[in-house]
Formats: C-alpha cells, sequence, structure tokens
C-alpha cells in the first residue's frame, strides 16, 4: 500500500468525490472531465485539514512535497514557472468546504508575484500596468487574509492616490501610481507584522493554504456552521488553480451568472459582468457591472460560448448553476460552478418547472427544498393600500424577498443588542462582510448602499430567507456618524424604514404587513409532498385562531390543544384562584362551575374550526402556584378581590411554593389530590364536542389526554373518573360521542412500564420536551446558562430541546413504542414536544414508526416536507 493521497489534480476527481474534494473542488473536476475550458490547477484534500489539525495546526512534510509536486506537473502542462522572471506562473488560492460558507477564507488571486517575477509578468504579457495592478491586488489580499491586516488600512492608501492623481475609477491610475501604492502597502505590512511582505513564491503558497485551513474555525465560520447545521469534522478543501486574467484589457473580463433566476426561479440567465476586472470587483460592487445580456452587444461569440455551456451544465447537474467566468483577450474559461443558492420561491419555481421540463421527477423536486427554507414563504409582504400611502425613499436591488420594518443601526453589534431587548432592527451597511453574521441573523432585513446581486449581503440574506436590499447607491451612509442621507433627507439611528424585498424599495417609516399567498407551484409541490410522505401532521393549537391558521397550512388534526393557557385570560383568573384557595370540596366545586362554561366555549370554537378532525386535548398541567400571585402587593389586591384575609392568603401560597415545580404537585398528579378540576375539563370537552356534532352534524373525535403519569395505577384511577364523568354527560344529553383517552409519555418511568400503562391508554403522544428534560435531569428553564458552553466543547452539537436526542431520548421512545405495540397493537402514537417541527426529530419519529408529528402552525408546512423527505430517505 503505498503513500496516502491528500492532493489530487482537476483531471483525477469527478462531482462525487465532494467529501474529499470540497464543493469547489469536485466541480472543477467534473467540468475538467466533460471537457469544459477550466484554467488546470490541483485540490488540497479535506482530509489534509483535518490533518493539519490533529499535527496542532502544522502542514505535515508530506503534504508540502505533495503540493510542490504538483505545482510542477502544472508548471509543465502550463509552460510558466512559479516566480520566474521571464513568464511567471500565477495561481489563485481558494476555500472550498463540502457545504459552501460563507464567512471562510474566500480567494487570493495573483499569488506568486513578488517584486522580480511581476516584472517578468509585464514582460510577458506586454502590459506594465496590468502587472503592477495584479501586484497591488495581491498584496492587499493577502495581507487581509492571510496576515490579518485590516482591509480599510489599504484602501485608504489607494484612496489618497486616486485623489492626488484625480483618477476617477482604479482603472485610471497609471504604473507610477501603482508603483507608489506597492511601496506603501509593503510599508504597512512591516509596520504591521514586524516582517517583509514575503517574496518567496513558495512561501506564499504554503502560507495561504495554512489561511484557508484556519479559516474554517473562526468565528464567523462557527456562527455559520451552528445556524446551518454543518458538522465541524467535514474540514476544507484548498484549490489552487492557474491564473487567468479579466483585467488584461477590454477584451478580458470577468463576471458571475446563474442559468436561472435566483430570486424568482425564472427561466432566463441571470447575472452581471465587468470588463477589464478581476473576479472580486464584480462581487465587492467598487464598480457597476452590467447585466450578463450585455455581454451579447460587447462579445457576441463569447456570449453565445457562454449560453451553451450555461446550458450543458444545468443538464449535467440537473439543477440551477451558479457559474463564474473570467475572459482572457477574448477567451473564455471557468472558474467555478454550483448549484445556485436561491430563494425559497425559486428553489419551489425551478423544481417544479423542472419537473414539467422532463429533467427531473416528483422525488427528487421534493428532496430538492429544504424544509426550513419554507419559512420564507410562510412570511409577509406589505400591504398594497398602505405602500401607496407612504414615501417611497429610494430603490435598490431586490436582492432577497420578504418584507421588513424596523428601525435602522449601523453595525451588527447594535442589531444583535437591539433585538435582545425585542426591538425589531434593521442593518444599514455601505457592504456587509463575513462579520457582520450574527447582526444579519438578527436583523429584519438588510440594506447596503454598495454591492450587486452577487454580493455578499445578497447571497448570505437569500440563504437565510431574509429580506435584503442591496446597491442602493443613492444612499450616503456614515457608518462613523450613524446616519444615512438620501435626496437630502437624513435617517439617524433608530429611525424607523420598511424594506420591500421582492421590489427594492425603501420606504420611510413603518409598514403593515399581509400574510402570504400558499397557491400555485408552492401548493403543487407540498402535494406531491402529501402523496410521498406517510406521517400524518398534526398542530398544537390552543385557540380557534391558531387552528384554522394551522388547517391552512395542511394540518390534518391537533395533536395538542394545553387548556391552561386558556385559564391566564383577565375573566377568567378570578374564578382559577378561587378554586385554588377553596379550603373544601364545596368551595372548589363553586369556583370551577364559574369556570365551566369559558372552558365550554373555548372547546365549542377549536371543535369548530377543526371540523372532524382529531382533537387531542391536554387536561391541566402546570402546578397551581403558577396562576397566583407571588409579591405581597399582587397578594393584597387578590384578598380583597376575593374575600380571603392576607394573611390566610399568603400562607396559602408560601404553602404551594415548590423547591422543584417542575418535578412537583402538577398533571396527574393534581387530579389524584384535587379529582373535581379534570372532572369539570372533561366536562366542558364533552358538552362542547355534543353541542358541535349536533350543530353542524358531523362526527367530532375528542381525544383526552392525561398529562404527566408516571404509574399505571395513577393513570387506572384518572381514566376511571374520566370515563364515568364523560359517559354521564353523554347519557344526559342523549346523544352518541366517540371519545379516546390517553397519555402523555414525559417521564422516564412511563416509557419503561408503557406495556401496562396501554392497558388503559387508547394512545400515547410523546411530550418529548419534559421527557428531554427529566432524562438529562436539565431543568429547561435554567439550562440556557451552560448548554452554550456544553455546544463549544462539543458534548452536544446541538441543544437537546431543539433537537431530539435520539441515542438517549430516542432509546426511551422506542422502548415505549414497543412496548405499547406488544400490549395493544392498534395504539395511537405522536409526538407534541416542540421536535415536532424540526425535521431531524421528524425523521427519527418516522423511523421508529410514529403516526403523526405535531408541531406549531406555521412549521405544518415545514413538517409535511420533511415527512416527506424521510419517506423517501428510508424507502
Amino acid at each position: 500500500m503505498g503513500m496516502k493521497k491528500y492532493i489530487y489534480a482537476f483531471h483525477e476527481g469527478n462531482k462525487e468525490m465532494k467529501s474529499l474534494l470540497g464543493g469547489k473542488g469536485a466541480n472543477l473536476a467534473e467540468m475538467t472531465k466533460i471537457g469544459l475550458p477550466v484554467p488546470p490547477g490541483f485540490t488540497v484534500t479535506t482530509e489534509a485539514c483535518n490533518k493539519y489539525y490533529e499535527d496542532d495546526k502544522k502542514i505535515s512534510q508530506e503534504i508540502i512535497d505533495e503540493v510542490f509536486n504538483n505545482l510542477h506537473e502544472l508548471e509543465e502542462k502550463i509552460q510558466k514557472k512559479f516566480g520566474d522572471i521571464e513568464n511567471p506562473l500565477l495561481v489563485s488560492v481558494r476555500s472550498g468546504a463540502v457545504i459552501s460558507m460563507p464567512g471562510m477564507m474566500d480567494t487570493i488571486l495573483n499569488l506568486g508575484l513578488n517584486d522580480e517575477s511581476v516584472v517578468g509578468l509585464a514582460k510577458a504579457t506586454g502590459n506594465e500596468r496590468f502587472a503592477y495592478d495584479s501586484y497591488r491586488r495581491f498584496i492587499q489580499m493577502f495581507s487581509d487574509v492571510v496576515l490579518n491586516i485590516q482591509k480599510y488600512k489599504f484602501d485608504h492608501i489607494l484612496e489618497k492616490e486616486k485623489e492626488l492623481s484625480k483618477a476617477q475609477l482604479d482603472t485610471d491610475l497609471t504604473v507610477e501610481n501603482l508603483k507608489n501604492i506597492i511601496k506603501e502597502y509593503k510599508t504597512i505590512v512591516k509596520k504591521e507584522t514586524r516582517k517583509e511582505f514575503p517574496q518567496g513564491p513558495k512561501d506564499q503558497l504554503l502560507m495561504a493554504i495554512e489561511a484557508v485551513f484556519d479559516s474554517w474555525n473562526n468565528a464567523r465560520a462557527i456562527v455559520y456552521r451552528e445556524i446551518n447545521d454543518i458538522p465541524s469534522h467535514y474540514g476544507t478543501a484548498v484549490n489552487v488553480q492557474s491564473m487567468v486574467f479579466g483585467n488584461m484589457g477590454d477584451t478580458s473580463g470577468t463576471g458571475v451568472a446563474f442559468t436561472r433566476n435566483p430570486a424568482t426561479g425564472e427561466k432566463k440567465m441571470f447575472g452581471e459582468f465587468l470588463m477589464n476586472a478581476q473576479g472580486e470587483d464584480v462581487v465587492a460592487g467598487i464598480r457597476t457591472p452590467q447585466p450578463i445580456r450585455e455581454l451579447k452587444n460587447t462579445m457576441p461569440k463569447v456570449y453565445e460560448q457562454f449560453v451553451n455551456v450555461a446550458n450543458l451544465l444545468e443538464t449535467h447537474y440537473k439543477d440551477m448553476q451558479d457559474i463564474e467566468f473570467t475572459i482572457e483577450k477574448g477567451r473564455l474559461y471557468l472558474l467555478q460552478t454550483r448549484n445556485g443558492k436561491r430563494t425559497a420561491a425559486a428553489a419551489i419555481n425551478v423544481a417544479v418547472d423542472m419537473v414539467g421540463e422532463g429533467i427531473i421527477d416528483k422525488e427528487v423536486a421534493v428532496m430538492r427544498i429544504e424544509p426550513t427554507q419554507l419559512d420564507q414563504l410562510l412570511h409577509p409582504t406589505f400591504e398594497k393600500e398602505a405602500m401607496e400611502k407612504i414615501e417611497k425613499i429610494t430603490q435598490g436591488l431586490p436582492a432577497s424577498p420578504g418584507a421588513a420594518t424596523g428601525k435602522i443601526y449601523f453595525n451588527a453589534n447594535d442589531v444583535v443588542k437591539a433585538a435582545n431587548e425585542g426591538e425589531r432592527a434593521i442593518l444599514v451597511r455601505l457592504e456587509t462582510s463575513p462579520e457582520d453574521i450574527e447582526g444579519m441573523v438578527s436583523a429584519q432585513g438588510i440594506l447596503t448602499a454598495r454591492g450587486g446581486m452577487t454580493s455578499h449581503a445578497a447571497v448570505v440574506a437569500r440563504g437565510m430567507g431574509k429580506c435584503c436590499v442591496a446597491g442602493c447607491g443613492e444612499i450616503k451612509v456614515d457608518e462613523m456618524n450613524k446616519v444615512f442621507k438620501v435626496d437630502g433627507k437624513i435617517f439617524k439611528e433608530g429611525d424607523y424604514i420598511s424594506l420591500d424585498g421582492n421590489t427594492g424599495n425603501v420606504y420611510g417609516g413603518k409598514l403593515p404587513t399581509k400574510e402570504p399567498e400558499l397557491s400555485g407551484n408552492f401548493a403543487k409541490l407540498m402535494s406531491w409532498a402529501d402523496e410521498i410522505r406517510t406521517l400524518k401532521i398534526r398542530t398544537n393549537a390552543d385557540t380557534p385562531r391558531d387552528a384554522l391558521t394551522a388547517v391552512k397550512f395542511g394540518a390534518e388534526g391537533i395533536g395538542l390543544c394545553r387548556t391552561e393557557h386558556m385559564f391566564f385570560e383577565e375573566e377568567r383568573i378570578p374564578a382559577v384562584r378561587q378554586m385554588i384557595v377553596a379550603q373544601n370540596v364545596e368551595e372548589r366545586m363553586e369556583a370551577l362551575n364559574k369556570l365551566l362554561p369559558f372552558q365550554k366555549n373555548d372547546f365549542v370554537g377549536i371543535f369548530k374550526a377543526m371540523g372532524e378532525k382529531p382533537v387531542t386535548v391536554r387536561l391541566l398541567d402546570p402546578p397551581l402556584h403558577e396562576f397566583l400571585p407571588n409579591n405581597d402587593d399582587d397578594i393584597k389586591i387578590l384578598s380583597e378581590q376575593i374575600k380571603v384575609s392576607y394573611s390566610t392568603l399568603k400562607e396559602i401560597v408560601e404553602d404551594l411554593k415548590e423547591f422543584n415545580p417542575m418535578l412537583g404537585h402538577r398533571g396527574c398528579r393534581l387530579a389524584i389530590t384535587y379529582p373535581e378540576i379534570y372532572e369539570m375539563q372533561v366536562r366542558a370537552i364533552i358538552m362542547a364536542a355534543i353541542e358541535v356534532k349536533k350543530e353542524e352534524n358531523i362526527h367530532i373525535q375528542p381525544e383526552i389526554m392525561v398529562p404527566l403519569i408516571g404509574h399505571e395505577k395513577e393513570l387506572k384511577i384518572i381514566k376511571e373518573l374520566i370515563v364515568k364523568t364523560a359517559d354521564k354527560v353523554i347519557e344526559e344529553s342523549s346523544a352518541d360521542l366517540v371519545y379516546k383517552i390517553g397519555t402523555m409519555i414525559e417521564v422516564p418511568r412511563a416509557a419503561l412500564t408503557a406495556d401496562d400503562i396501554a392497558k388503559h391508554a387508547e394512545f400515547f403522544s410523546f411530550g418529548t420536551n419534559d421527557l428531554t428534560q427529566m432524562t438529562y435531569a436539565f431543568s429547561r428553564d435554567d439550562a440556557g446558562r451552560f448548554i452554550g458552553e456544553y455546544r463549544k466543547k462539543e458534548i452536544f452539537e446541538k441543544d437537546p430541546f431543539q433537537r431530539l436526542d435520539q441515542n438517549g431520548v430516542g432509546k426511551l421512545m422506542e422502548i415505549a413504542v414497543q412496548l405499547g405495540r406488544k400490549t395493544r397493537t392498534n395504539i395511537k402514537l405522536g409526538i407534541c414536544g416542540e421536535h415536532g417541527g424540526d425535521p431531524e426529530s421528524i425523521d427519527f419519529c418516522h423511523r421508529i414508526g410514529l403516526e403523526y408529528v405535531s408541531c406549531s402552525p406555521y412549521r405544518v408546512p415545514i413538517a409535511r416536507l420533511a415527512a416527506a423527505h424521510s419517506a423517501i430517505k428510508n424507502k
């Protein structure tokens, strides 16, 4: 067995090798393989990155040797030498993770230039201005991403030189100007690093590879991985590619294009290019690029070739592509292709269109949409009438759809702070950069003065489903003084603006929003998902309004209706409190009788909203002290209201206080001590069901759920109480009604003795919030303080309250499913904890054979799609 191979030349790989070569490397290899014009190069694998971390952040000698062997082959292939004074080979170095990640080290161009080879480049190309322009760019990029010197220090020198020489654009700078800039750039490097700018091309290359590896673990990359659930052990690859030059004059240029519109999905090429420029010029938005269709007039031959290549790539990858290209002296080169990032609306349109075009089938189309992406579509837009009345202050590019209203802030930290205080904030920047990521996460929307549709702000916002208006050239942003000016008007920090990500319009002031329409291709794709999935999707809803929203989003029933939420309303809380402080059964019954009509009407509304769909109602769960005031002033007020002396009341409040209420007197334990409470609730449920059944003449399916059972005898006693109460109501109204009785499995002992509990339960619903809490012995309300640290130290990949812990809590669920079915083969099984809306947890529920998941109304479409994904993946 030979040495392990850490490096692959582009012609040695293919698109299947993504986990080894990263997305970029695998696609460069694939394009090379299908004969497209890709400048040759090689990829340092993700395994080399992981080895770098294992070796204490050192590149091992075997990898160094392999780098230079590959470099030598590259020199042979294109007949240029690294660092040569006659005709130097220059390379670009780019990071390429398995899943594309903004915030990692992006790109270094023109690597291999130094004081000698710059002369060689000028000779070989007969273009001295171009050579020094490339050297200037290289020093700036290398210093920024490898030596960590802040970019603005260089920008400042560039701007100063432009002013002195009255140059409008950087393309107007002369060779002399450029040489001055280079000299000053080198002075900065010396001052900041106490070393000269590295002149050895081989040193430059190794330092750049190290910088890419290091960027895998920079703060921004870590934040991005957390938000998008990317495991940290993937590592990143490094692509080293021979340079082609878009800045060699007017027959050269560079651009980025999508094969379809990434905001709408329309089947029309979408993108922009700049003549006499290098890649970063398009994205940075320093000069305004031209739309791609203009290339038809500028260079018709190249345009035609590009359209053919774009169609070829889309058919080959069977997906919309995002393509970077460079034109060098009239020749087209491809620098990368990848599946284009797109908005959720575009993703659905592209997927449905491609099924229509016969490129993919329904299952592939369903798998193309990430369930969490749907979140974007369930988002509001502005109300037309209000929009016509409010002043439009300017218009930028509609970089990412949605509608956002909020107060403006000019840096990411201020946005995070405002959002934490419950404000709606909008981030306003000249242009965003990867270090703004946390502010972008917390903002309602993003507005930038610079940058095109492919700028950082646009790409990142689209990925997050955040509203973004970019390249708003008319606004003058002053980040230092926290204001922006447009048309003589001044907007200060804290002023309201509204952004329309669908049109690019910016409005002064607040705008009301309206709910989304879920029709057309969205409905079509969801109907395919519904055909494929086997899990039913219910909702957690406590009010008729939530229930109706959920039905609109496709819910097939209610998996959890919490009754205590109904107790906190103003007109009811006095009766609830009277019940709690009651000294005997008679007093307690009197208070409960006051509550009965309220509870009954709540259920009537919910049963009407759900019609014939099943509704699971959970009987009272929280401990009683939650309904009582706990400070002295409030106790005084209450004592007057309910005519109980202050001292008695204070005693009751003290008496009900528990050290650990989560493990205390709550749930079914209340019913063991105060059966009257559950009795009233059961009467309300059954009376409501009978009433709606008679009025609407439909089959109502109430399911009564007992929380917190840990022992079969608790359920046996409470079940007898429920049956006796319910049957009496049914008999008195001479109706016929079928109801079910079941329990929540949320106490570990219940999972372990599920065979006994199933004797008395017709259904189980997993309450995974409490089950997680009790399995881990974490208090859900306090664990937040240390879970962050647990994630940093990689004890947890994800907070177990957000994503089901499949190894621990999941094992208890599997045991309960197995034992429950042993006793009662037709037992109905579902989940109603927060995990019911998390795609990975849904996948687990599918695998262990639950019948339904229940989640909040807005997550219903997400759950429907996630359930379809599970059915496809687990065939």
